[in-house]
């Protein structure tokens, strides 16, 4: 694979994700923006905890293979949030207990979240009394199809920070790997925290 440092960054994103039991299994999937064209993304059916460089896999915003080997099943929902906005540089897609559980919980297309400190890790949220809204999509194995209802949503009202597939877990993106960091982070422990006040 080109850019090593890119390759060192997604490694090190995967490794400490798996760490803090966010990627259980073989679960979620992590990519990065290698230019306007293609990115780069974990493999299918690898333990996140444990990977190398040959884990890696290189496609085209279409999920066509570039190099390396088979890639995740959800590369097109990577795909259409690069596609959708060429400021999104990296995609940490995580399956925690609360957004599993959480996203499950919430009726309609939209999780709202008042109240919480920690909003303001996500970018243009300056308040805890600024609602934030977290896009929901129902969860489903057509990938080609979930990928055109993310681009068609994006597209009319653009959201920030991430999305939720119901009943399987979250997508975090931002305009660098560090932004989508502290979007992953920020959000993880806000769903926690909302999950734990509703039980």
């Amino acid at each position: 694979m080109s850019r090593p440092g890119l390759v060192q960054t997604l490694l090190r994103h995967c490794n400490e994700a798996a760490r803090r039991h966010w990627l259980p299994a073989t679960g979620g999937n992590l990519s990065l923006r290698l230019d306007e064209r293609h990115c780069l993304i974990t493999a299918s059916g690898v333990d996140k905890a444990n990977l190398s460089e040959a884990d890696l896999v290189k496609v085209d915003l279409d999920g066509k293979v570039v190099e390396g080997p088979k890639p995740s099943a959800e590369t097109l929902v990577h795909c259409a949030l690069y596609a959708s906005d060429p400021a999104i540089k990296a995609v940490f897609h995580t399956h925690s207990v609360a957004s599993t559980l959480l996203s499950r919980k919430t009726p309609g297309d939209t999780l709202w979240l008042e109240g919480y400190e920690m909003q303001k890790a996500i970018r243009g949220v300056t308040s805890h009394l600024e609602p934030l809204a977290i896009a929901c999509f129902d969860n489903t194995q057509d990938m080609q199809a979930l990928a055109q209802d993310i681009k068609a949503r994006y597209a009319a009202s653009p959201f920030v920070g991430g999305l939720l597939l119901k009943g399987h877990g979250l997508y975090a993106f931002g305009d660098s790997a560090e932004e989508a960091w502290r979007h992953l982070e920020g959000l993880e422990f806000l769903l926690q925290c909302e999950w734990e006040w509703r039980k």
